[in-house]
């Protein structure tokens, strides 16, 4: 993973979502962004989009 887009619906989860998101991709260090969305579809809470070469 050579970058990860994060979208939420609260900044105020950020810190719960960074700590799920590190467990997974911590080692990586990827580039990333995340911003605070008005809507996700299926009122999700979070989306992460990655982009990976191999």
């Amino acid at each position: 993973v050579v970058k990860a887009g994060v979208f939420i619906k609260d900044m105020n989860d950020f810190a719960a979502i960074n700590e799920v998101y590190n467990e997974y991709l911590g080692d990586v260090k990827p580039a990333r962004a995340c911003v605070e969305v008005a809507r996700l579809p299926k009122d999700v809470k979070v989306e992460i989009e990655v982009i990976a070469v191999k």
